[in-house]
């Protein structure tokens, strides 16, 4: 089993404590978690940084004077999701997954125990990686709006900020898909599946948005209001 470096009271990982290198060798490992969710999570802190970066380079300049109000608000939305902390709580609704798989099962009791238990963590290991989809849809709102409204020296950067966050909401939509089966809640299930489409479908045109008007070249009109 890997050995997490920083760890809260109840065992859960702190993986903001660990360095890049410790977190990929945890990805790397045989264990449960990190994985797949935290791993979308820590890709969408990047690209939150990314945005926080590129309003930094371009708040104070003449030049992005225009876009000052959109510019502070794509900074406060990148700062309104901890998705470090998202990264935890995946590892941890997915370690409580595999820990209510390895119950006891001889008696009809146990088997009732162990399904529930492993039913309601199956629920919060779609939930979690869901609430990482939706934040990634706000953040490439913010994304999608300073492309072509900031610094055009760091236009590869807000490129890039979307493609992480794209990616990062595939990756987390995928964690969503995978574990609604076992939560045995068809009706849940069903309208857990038709939030994601409709989120991922935004998504992806958001961020094809966003690189398109961040590679075009010059700037843009301000937002309106």
């Amino acid at each position: 089993m890997r050995a997490v470096t920083a760890a809260s009271n109840d065992g859960s990982p702190h993986f903001r404590d660990q360095t890049l290198a410790a977190f990929v060798d945890a990805l790397a490992s045989a264990a449960p978690v990190p994985g797949g969710g935290a791993a979308a999570a820590v890709a969408a802190s990047f690209a939150a940084g990314l945005v926080r970066m590129v309003a930094a380079l371009s708040l104070g300049r003449p030049r992005y004077g225009p876009y000052e109000e959109t510019l502070r608000r794509a900074d406060e939305a990148a700062r309104a999701v901890d998705f470090l902390a998202l990264a935890d709580a995946d590892a941890a609704a997915y370690g409580a997954f595999v820990a209510a798989l390895k119950l006891p099962r001889e008696t009809a009791g146990e088997q009732a125990t162990r399904g529930e238990a492993a039913r309601a963590a199956a629920r919060e290991a779609a939930l979690v990686p869901l609430r990482v989809v939706r934040a990634c849809r706000d953040l490439l709102v913010a994304v999608e709006s300073i492309a072509g409204r900031s610094n055009l020296s760091a236009r590869s950067d807000v490129a890039t900020a979307a493609t992480l966050a794209e990616a990062a909401a595939q990756g987390a939509g995928a964690n969503v898909t995978i574990n609604l089966p076992a939560a045995g809640d068809e009706a849940f299930a069903g309208e857990a599946t038709a939030e994601l489409v409709g989120l991922l479908n935004e998504i992806e045109d958001l961020g094809s948005r966003a690189r398109a008007r961040a590679l075009g070249g010059g700037l843009r009109d301000p937002e309106d209001g």
